[in-house]
């Protein structure tokens, strides 16, 4: 029978609801299990459930343990690096033992270039190179690769290319083909790769924090600034409560494969439509790169030339509008458009965009069940309600619905949008909008018979108020 005692479960009261990993010590604090997990504190509460089945071994490792320990990692794939790390250096006899064999991937480094590249590889060979792991889990050990290249931007091709190529344009290369970074500066982003990859994360911040100052001593901010965001990508701890923050690690490179894109969206612009009937419609579109809002880049626009409730009609206006004018200006477009809505929103979307020639790819959402469309898919993509492609998702759409709601709420208070309606009595903003939505303008409710007003919903009395306002004002 399991025993637990009162300072494990208080240990376990401590742990936070983040990826990371967790060591069990023994009665010698020696680290006799380590593991990884997705949220600590429900991974590890979990060997301690009263009750649950567990086989003798594990019965046996549950009843050794006196202290539990942890450490905090920004994601599940960066939780695998130390946990790969941790079992190599202290052999937990309740670990299963990671031979080095050909089933499992290794990370390696080659620290014998001059440029030294970070590769996957099955074979551990001796030719100078640094190798780490071997590692279980493939899907993580990829999504903490794309990570790391992102944080500590190092060319992955074979052979030194003459011209920089797409990696170092999305910020995964730091250029060395073109002398963009000098080999003084690669090597030191590459002692700062190895720390990570060692579990050194600690020294890594604080050598970091240290470089950060010395630059913006020496006025060279633009080198200040980029360390800054390597300090934060690598201090950031996912919150399962706050999906706003620094981008999960891999779900780009999720979303770029359920879309079967050619490149990473990188760069997502998306559009909402707000209306509340008639001619009171606005459209809004935000822009994210890597995952975070770049608030500058947000338009809006006024609806012009649609009339009535034309959901359709006005994502093709503002699409137009908005990719009409990047061609004009030069610029190039964003890798994913985003639209909220479903196939037909899709398909007004991708209309305009092929008939301006832009080279991009459409998606669209639809909120009810979402569902993800795109023109390459006969069926929509059903997301799960914890995926990362969704949470991605989700971010960039509730950011445009909640830019377009509030510019109509802007627009509203200051008036733009006067109808003249409610100076009529009997006439708020409940029947205003009956009547925009029966008749789409303030001029064809003026020329409208009384039983046409009465029709509309808005109660014999009202009608006649509002039929003898207008030809009461026109007669006079």
């Amino acid at each position: 029978m399991v025993k637990i005692s009162s300072k494990i479960k208080e240990k376990i009261k401590e742990l936070p609801e983040s990826p990371g990993i967790y060591k069990f010590l023994g009665k010698n604090r020696e680290i006799i299990y380590v593991g990884k997990a997705k949220r600590l504190k429900k991974r590890v509460a979990s060997y301690f459930q009263p009750g649950r089945a567990h086989d003798a071994r594990m019965e046996l490792l549950i009843n050794e343990v006196r202290d539990i320990k942890f450490i905090c990692a920004s994601s599940e794939s960066e939780a695998l690096i130390y946990e790969a790390g941790l079992i190599k250096d202290h052999r937990p006899r309740f670990n299963v033992d990671l031979k080095d064999d050909k089933s499992y991937p290794f990370l390696k480094l080659t620290v014998d270039e001059k440029f030294p590249r970070i590769v996957m590889t099955r074979r551990k060979l001796k030719d100078g190179a640094v190798y780490y792991g071997p590692y279980v889990n493939v899907k993580l050990l990829k999504e903490a690769v794309s990570f790391m290249k992102r944080v500590f931007p190092m060319r992955s091709c074979r052979n030194m290319r003459k011209k920089v190529c797409l990696e170092y344009h999305i910020g995964q290369c730091a250029g060395p083909c073109e002398g963009k970074i000098s080999p003084e500066e690669y090597r030191k982003t590459v002692d700062q790769l190895r720390a990570f990859l060692e579990g050194r994360k600690d020294d890594l911040l604080k050598d970091l924090k240290q470089s950060m100052k010395a630059f913006s001593r020496e006025h060279e901010y633009e080198k200040a600034l980029s360390i800054k965001k390597r300090i934060e990508a690598l201090t950031s701890v996912r919150e399962l409560r706050d999906q706003s923050n620094f981008p999960m690690f891999g779900e780009l490179e999720e979303l770029q494969s359920v879309l079967n894109m050619k490149n990473l969206p990188y760069a997502i612009e998306c559009f909402d439509i707000s209306n509340t009937g008639g001619g009171l419609s606005v459209g809004a579109m935000v822009r994210f790169e890597d995952g975070k809002p770049v608030k500058a880049s947000y338009r809006k626009f006024k609806i012009r030339n649609v009339d009535g409730v034309d959901d359709y009609a006005m994502i093709r206006e503002v699409v137009r509008r908005r990719y009409s004018r990047i061609k004009s200006e030069g610029a190039g477009p964003p890798d994913l458009v985003l639209i909220d809505g479903g196939r037909g929103h899709l398909s007004s979307a991708q209309k305009e965009i092929d008939g301006l020639k832009v080279n991009t790819v459409v998606a669209s959402i639809a909120k009810e069940f979402n569902h993800l469309y795109s023109r390459d898919k006969r069926y929509p993509v059903k997301l799960s309600p914890g995926s990362r492609v969704l949470h991605l998702i989700q971010r960039v759409r509730d950011e445009a619905h909640r830019f377009a709601i509030r510019y109509h709420r802007t627009l509203r208070e200051k008036k733009v949008f006067y109808t003249g309606l409610r100076s009529i009595d009997g006439i708020g903003p409940l029947k205003e909008k009956l009547l925009l939505e029966k008749f789409k303008k303030t001029e064809k409710v003026q020329k409208a018979t009384l039983k046409q007003l009465i029709d509309s919903g808005i109660g014999n009395k009202t009608a006649k108020a509002v039929y003898e306002y207008f030809h009461a004002t026109h007669d006079a």
